[in-house]
């Protein structure tokens, strides 16, 4: 629930620059967008795009998430409407939709707020309810919503090489979690049957009347769950889970960065008495490389090169990700000047990638032999003799 009162008073859609109607995709492409030009990395000592990073990434997280996306919409749907959460746990009104305010029992229905009784004391079906049973896990309608959903989500770390972060790799995964029981096969049940419980009628909850206002609280002969097993399994009593160790194979997609979270579906820990399992969440931590560095989806390089070749021109070998390419240094070419070579740096999921941006720094030798120190000599004169100056016009010097 905490969480879901957090959504309210955040504009996660604004945060990521879309519409409340984008689509997945433009979603997913502005994330990936925003995510590039605020990360860390590229702003080093930037408070404000640290923080903007992270509103980036909790936004993705949520509206980037069909489930979690449609939890988002209807909360603030309702909030909108002049809805609110009240004595329930949440933001404005008085807990009814529309701000509702009435202190008469004759001017409203509580039925028509939070379903009408049905038989055997079972809630019926309202927009209200429904709303409520998405956000906080807790169905208006009996029995099929009582049950919990899935299983719990899960996080780990790890650590990748930069060439591994941007190459995408595969690594195994030792985790320790509710798994399936292997006697009961996730039912809980030996025989892997369930009958309704007798006490909530399969809803999960019992209802309770205190003067104009009927309350539900959870059924505890089923656990919420509106089933009884009558021969729970000996080896996980009965939940249909066993906490043990498990290894998986994880697949991190080519181009991650640094701080990025991969989202494996039904990878978390396994649902109570056959419910789906949650997700494991990945962050991601890169190493720096000592030869590449990354903006967005380019790498760069810095290669040292002799004076001669940058003066005269030629052609220097480059390392990339795989091969060495040949890059050609045009002659004139001044120090510090960043070469292009298209589609050599990151990979991107269109089947694309990058570029790789060169930059040529010039080293100067540490000593010279009599021959070579004679050869420039003469080129120091010549080149004065020419009437070149480096620092003409410069800081006001001639």
């Amino acid at each position: 629930m905490a969480m879901q009162q957090e959504w309210v008073n955040k504009d996660y859609y604004g945060d990521l620059g879309v519409s409340s109607t984008a689509s997945a995709a433009d979603i997913k492409k502005a994330y990936r967008k925003l995510a590039r030009e605020n990360h860390p990395d590229n702003n080093p000592d930037n408070k404000a795009a640290e923080e903007k990073f992270k509103r980036v990434a909790e936004a993705y997280d949520v509206i980037g998430d069909e489930a979690k996306r449609k939890e988002y919409d209807e909360l603030k749907s309702m909030v909108n409407s002049g809805g609110g959460f009240g004595r329930f746990g949440g933001a404005g009104g008085s807990g009814f939709p529309g701000g509702f305010r009435s202190t008469s029992t004759q001017d409203f229905d509580l039925g028509d707020i939070f379903g009408s009784a049905a038989p055997g004391g079972q809630a019926g079906d309202s927009g209200f309810s429904d709303i409520f049973g998405g956000i906080f896990n807790r169905g208006g309608a009996a029995g099929r919503n009582a049950r919990p959903s899935r299983g719990a989500d899960v996080e780990t770390e790890i650590t990748l090489s930069f060439r591994e972060a941007v190459q995408g790799t595969t690594i195994p995964l030792e985790l320790t979690g509710d798994a399936p029981c292997t006697t009961c096969h996730g039912s809980g049940s030996l025989s892997g049957k369930t009958t309704t419980c007798p006490h909530c009628s399969g809803s999960g909850f019992l209802r309770e009347n205190s003067g104009a206002f009927g309350m539900a609280r959870p059924c505890p002969y089923c656990g919420a769950t509106g089933e009884i097993i009558e021969d729970p399994c000996p080896t996980c009593s009965g939940t249909g889970t066993v906490r043990r160790a498990r290894s998986i194979t994880v697949r991190i997609p080519a181009g991650v960065i640094d701080g990025q979270k991969v989202r494996l579906a039904g990878q978390g820990e396994a649902g109570p008495n056959g419910t789906p399992a949650g997700d494991l969440f990945v962050s991601v931590h890169v190493e720096p490389d000592t030869v590449f560095t990354r903006s967005g989806d380019d790498l760069e390089v810095t290669i040292p090169v002799s004076f001669g070749e940058l003066a005269l021109g030629g052609t220097v070998t480059v390392p990339t990700l795989d091969n060495p390419v040949k890059v050609k240094v045009p002659a004139n070419t001044p120090d510090g000047r960043t070469l292009r070579v298209k589609g050599r740096g990151v990979p991107r999921r269109s089947g694309t990638a990058g570029d790789l941006l060169v930059t040529v720094q010039v080293v100067v030798p540490s000593s010279l032999d009599a021959a070579a120190t004679s050869a420039l000599r003469a080129y120091a004169q010549a080149e004065k003799d020419s009437g070149f100056d480096p620092r003409a016009d410069w800081a006001g010097l001639s």
